[in-house]
């Protein structure tokens, strides 16, 4: 049972004692944190918040807790109920609100929730204004509203189809040429509100639509992380329904990925490679991931004429970096897209568009496709941390140990060898530390993981 308190929100597991999980108690304390911080962040007197939920089971419960919290500060909500995390991210501009909460874990197992806090644009708080709410959070020095002056809540369930409304608005989406392809795609939703948005928006688009597992319950059939070991019914559905590809998205509909018509991964890596190959090959421009995402995305810009640059992990992170570089695409290596022309922010409908018009205009099967996108292998592996374990000594260790090749350290500790890379982080949303390796091929990724993993133990007595 644990919280983390970091800039990707509070995160933290149901039940428990207090300060130790996200308990009702620490939901209440962070949203008025979050409440108080906007107060002193706006220059306005009445102040709006947008706030939407994953199909969680916890999810309606802390929703309660958190806009009752926001009500007692004087604060007008917008619920959105069940929502996507992009969903919510496009209304808080369109509502003129002053921030908005998304209540979801994420990737995480079904005992956990957490606030992802946004500002007025609809974007993620940087580490500098997380830190004042987390501060605010630990004084608890709160000063509610007078009950002439508590905040009203306006319920608007339709955003999920306001946000459909503004994908197929895109300059580079044509729901004409994307019906005329005739698709039959497989979508597993992991019974969370993705089964309610990517059905909707391939039905808008012409597309014969396969549900699997699309039933908002909030009871995960599977790991809801989009990996392949979790991913076996859907691989298996894609060929048995000869369809030509299947989407699997996570909880909160921030990450997507593809699996092939041959019924194996396209890999959470190449949805980033595939939608940016489309966005340039109609624009120019540069691009943006993380450290740890693939080399490919460098190898797809540079194709098209363009610039790549890579971001420290953390999606405002990548944010920050993107708008530096003009990148007109970025996103994260998970399956995360980023497409300012609609909004700064992971956004798995929008990369669901994209991918369907390069498919649309190229032809051919989602396996050739990935056929003949430059083929690097990843291994994606984690240590579970321990109180006693000094992180940061481990990794300047690490560091010091290689310090001749090229190495970056504005995250965590990423070496770059000739022919392959490891990257070295504490994660952000678990206790762990995450080791992710990439080379041209499998057992060269999980060989150089393992053999870092050792070396790990080694210099930490493990």
């Amino acid at each position: 049972m644990t919280l983390i308190k970091s800039i990707s929100g509070i995160r933290g597991t149901i039940g428990g004692h207090t300060n130790d999980n996200l308990t009702p108690v620490d939901a209440v304390k962070f949203a008025a944190a979050y409440g108080t911080w906007l107060k002193s962040y706006s220059d306005k007197d009445e102040l709006k918040v947008v706030i939407g939920r994953d199909a969680r089971l916890s999810g309606e419960m802390i929703q309660n807790l958190v806009v009752s919290t926001l009500v007692g500060l004087g604060m007008d909500v917008i619920d959105l109920g069940l929502s996507t995390t992009p969903t919510v991210e496009i209304a808080v501009p369109l509502e003129k609100a002053d921030g908005g909460i998304i209540l979801t874990a994420s990737h995480n197992p079904k005992q956990w929730n957490a606030l992802k806090l946004l500002n007025e644009k609809g974007e993620f708080l940087d580490a500098e204004q997380g830190a004042k709410i987390l501060a605010l959070a630990e004084k608890e020095d709160f000063d509610f509203a007078e009950v002439d002056d508590l905040g009203e809540i306006t319920k608007n369930d339709s955003y999920i189809d306001i946000h459909i409304d503004e994908v197929l608005e895109l300059s580079l989406v044509d729901a004409e040429t994307i019906e005329k392809a005739g698709f039959k795609v497989v979508v597993d939703g992991v019974n969370s509100t993705g089964g309610i948005a990517i059905p909707k928006l391939l039905e808008e688009l012409g597309v014969e639509v396969v549900k699997l597992y699309c039933d908002p319950t909030g009871h995960f059939p599977h790991n809801p992380e989009p990996l392949k070991e979790h991913l076996g019914d859907i691989c298996k559905k894609v060929v048995e329904e000869k369809a030509d590809f299947g989407i699997v998205v996570d909880p909160d509909v921030d990450r997507l990925a593809f699996i092939s018509n041959d019924g194996e991964m396209f890999g959470e890596e190449y949805t980033l490679v595939a939608c940016a190959d489309y966005v340039l090959s109609k624009t120019k421009g540069n691009t943006v991931s993380n450290l740890s995402s693939s080399r490919a995305l460098r190898d797809v810009t540079e194709k098209h004429g363009g610039t790549y640059e890579a971001a420290a992990v953390g999606e405002v992170n990548v944010v920050t970096t993107m708008k530096a570089n003009n990148a007109i695409i970025g996103g994260e290596g998970n399956g995360g897209i980023i497409y300012p022309e609609s909004h700064y922010g992971r956004d798995a409908l929008v990369g669901t568009a994209l991918f369907l018009m390069l498919m649309a205009e190229r032809g051919g099967t989602v396996a050739e496709l990935r056929a003949s996108y430059p083929s690097y292998f990843m291994s994606k592996k984690k240590i579970q941390l321990t109180p006693d374990l000094d992180v940061d000594a481990l990794l300047e260790a690490m560091h010091n140990k290689y310090k001749n090749e090229d190495v970056s350290t504005i995250d965590g500790v990423k070496i770059d060898f000739p022919e392959n890379w490891v990257h070295l982080r504490k994660s952000n949303t678990e206790p762990i530390i995450r080791i992710y390796t990439e080379a041209k091929s499998q057992d060269q990724a999980d060989g150089l993981a393992d053999r870092i993993i050792g070396e790990i133990k080694e210099v930490a007595g493990i």
